[in-house]
C-alpha cells in the first residue's frame, strides 16, 4: 500500500481559501437579505399644513415669507439674508413633530417695506406710488399701500407738495396693505380701464412703480404671509419674482387689463432681481365699496 504525504498548507494558500470561503458566505447572505427601499416622503393633511403655518407665524421671525403649497403637501418658507441659523431652527422648532412639513428656501436682501421720498404721490416727507383708480358714486378716490396711508395723511401731486392730490380716508396694515386716498383736486385727471381679478400661479405680470417704472415677472405664490424686517406682518398676499425698490410701495400689478394686486414689499432691487409681495385688489374694494372703471 502506497502512503502519500499530506503536505501542509502554507500562509499564503490558507488566507486565499479563507478569503475565498468568506466571499461565499457574503454572496449568499447577499442574496438572501431583502433589498433596501427609501423611505416613503411624508404626506401632512390640510389640516396639518395649516396648523405650521400658524406656527410659522407664532414664531415669529422677521425677515421671513411663506405660503402653504398644496401642489407638494409642504409650507415654503423663504428666508431673506436678515434670518440667522437660529431664527430658522426657532421656525422649526415652533413646527414641532410636523417640521418635516416645512421647505425653508433662502433668498438675497431684505424683505421690507417698499417706501421711499421721490416722486409721485407725496406727503410727510415720504414717496410712494398710486395703484388703481376707484371709485363710490360720484367720488373718486385712488388705492395705494397701507403702511404709505398710515404714515401720511394728506397727499400731492409734486414733490414740492403744492399741487394737492387729497385726504388718505381709510388705511390698514399691518395684517393687509391698502389704503385709500380720495381725489380733492378736481383739476386732476384719474384715468381708469382695469377690472378686477384673481392672480394664478405662473400668471404673467407687470407691475408700475414711481421708482423703477414698468416691471414684468410671474406669480410664482398665493397666499403668502410676509413679517417684514423692519416690523409688521401681512397675510394673504400674491408672491412674485417681479423687481421693485422703495416707493415702487402702492403701485399696481396686473396683467393686461386685469388688476391684481397693490405692491407691499419685498427684497433685493431691479439690478439683482429680487422677490415682492401684492396685496389683492379684490379685499381692498370690498373693504371699501369701491369700484375700478
Amino acid at each position: 500500500m502506497r502512503i502519500t504525504r499530506i503536505t501542509p498548507c502554507t500562509g499564503s494558500a490558507r488566507r486565499s481559501r479563507l478569503a475565498a470561503l468568506a466571499a461565499g458566505l457574503l454572496a449568499a447572505i447577499a442574496l438572501t437579505l431583502p433589498q433596501a427601499e427609501a423611505a416613503p416622503l411624508r404626506t401632512y393633511s390640510s389640516a396639518q399644513l395649516e396648523t405650521v403655518d400658524q406656527a410659522v407665524l407664532n414664531a415669529d421671525v422677521g425677515g421671513t415669507a411663506w405660503h402653504v403649497d398644496q401642489a407638494t403637501g409642504r409650507v415654503v418658507v423663504t428666508a431673506d439674508s436678515t434670518v440667522s441659523t437660529a431664527g430658522l431652527a426657532k421656525i422649526r422648532n415652533a413646527a414641532g413633530a410636523d417640521a418635516g412639513a416645512l421647505r425653508i428656501e433662502r433668498t438675497p436682501g431684505t424683505f421690507s417695506r417698499l417706501l421711499g421720498a421721490g416722486d409721485a404721490i407725496y406727503g410727510s416727507g415720504y414717496r410712494c406710488s398710486l395703484g388703481f383708480n376707484v371709485v363710490s358714486g360720484s367720488t373718486y378716490y385712488f388705492l395705494t399701500a397701507g403702511h404709505c396711508g398710515n404714515v401720511v395723511k394728506t397727499w400731492y401731486a409734486n414733490s414740492a407738495q403744492s399741487t394737492l392730490i387729497g385726504p388718505t380716508v381709510g388705511s390698514t396694515f399691518p395684517g393687509s396693505d391698502y389704503a385709500l386716498v380720495r381725489y380733492d383736486n378736481t383739476s386732476l385727471s384719474h384715468a381708469g380701464g382695469f377690472t378686477a381679478g384673481t392672480a394664478y400661479v405662473g400668471e404673467p405680470v407687470k407691475r408700475s412703480g414711481s421708482t423703477t417704472g414698468t416691471k414684468s415677472g410671474t406669480v410664482t405664490a398665493l397666499n403668502a404671509t410676509v413679517h417684514y424686517s423692519g416690523g409688521g406682518t401681512v397675510r394673504g398676499m400674491i408672491q412674485t419674482n417681479v423687481c421693485a425698490e422703495p416707493g415702487d410701495s402702492g403701485g399696481a400689478l396686473y396683467d393686461g387689463t386685469k388688476a391684481l394686486g397693490i405692491t407691499s414689499g419685498g427684497s433685493g432691487n431691479c439690478s439683482t432681481g429680487g422677490t415682492t409681495f401684492y396685496q389683492p385688489v379684490p379685499e381692498a374694494l370690498a373693504k371699501y365699496k369701491v369700484s375700478l372703471y
